[in-house]
């Protein structure tokens, strides 16, 4: 099979992997100036906590140098810099728009970060150039995670460290279903009533339940040759930490 032939999912849509990266694109161009407000809206507030918990078990220090892929308006790499101190932060994403939103924060809180648009599949950065790689809920959005953990793994310099915070799954098929009731039935109508898009959120709900589950996507980072990975459930398994080394 040809790479042309080859398919992905968009959300439950099946599609050719060559368009996925542009319909992904054409989702956060869609929703960046309202992104922050809805994170809010949709989980209550709790992304900020599951964004604290991930800085707590990363534990940043002074010195090294972060790279968050899928960092959008630059949630990780705000908070990363406030724990590290002295440190560097280099925010990749796909979407101009989100880098757009991210490089005004930053202007307006004072804080020095690099914005660059790039491919979390493809790197622009040199091997071994990372002590740290971070991607919250954006692994989910890539054609093909695996590449990306590769890439994570090559771009980080020995004794650095992988932490992926993503949406995941409940061990409760009740509590599951529950919130798959919410997912479905509720944000969709949060997204058209607060950013006047209905469908992106739509597409971002259906994107969580095609994702590996925990122990799934724990192998993912085993086989891209991430060592003492683990990983930490959060709010019961509606979103996860996994964090992984590079021996």
């Amino acid at each position: 099979m040809t790479d042309d032939e080859k398919t992905t999912h968009f959300g439950n849509e099946t599609v050719p992997e060559g368009e996925k990266a542009d319909r992904v694109r054409g989702v956060f161009t869609s929703v960046a100036s309202r992104y922050d407000v809805m994170n809010d809206v949709m989980s209550a507030g709790i992304h900020r906590l599951w964004k604290d918990a991930m800085m707590d078990w990363l534990a940043p220090r002074a010195g090294q140098r972060l790279l968050d892929v899928a960092g959008g308006t630059g949630d990780i790499a705000f908070r990363f810099l406030k724990r590290a101190g002295a440190a560097e932060a280099v925010v990749l994403d796909l979407t101009e728009d989100m880098l757009a939103a991210g490089r005004k924060r930053a202007e307006a809180e004072g804080a020095s970060i690099e914005w660059i648009a790039g491919d979390a599949m493809a790197l622009p950065f040199e091997d071994a150039s990372f002590d740290v790689y971070t991607i919250s809920f954006g692994i989910r959005n890539v054609t093909r995670p695996a590449d990306a953990l590769a890439e994570a793994f090559r771009v980080l310099r020995p004794g650095g460290r992988l932490m992926v915070l993503e949406f995941s799954q409940l061990p409760n098929p009740a509590l599951q279903a529950a919130y798959d009731a919410y997912s479905f039935n509720v944000i969709p109508r949060m997204g058209q009533m607060i950013a006047g898009d209905r469908e992106s959120y739509q597409y971002l709900v259906e994107s969580i339940r095609k994702f590996p589950d925990q122990e799934m996507f724990l192998g993912m980072i085993r086989e891209a040759g991430f060592e003492r990975a683990s990983y930490r459930n959060l709010s019961m398994g509606i979103a996860a930490l996994h964090s992984g080394w590079k021996i």
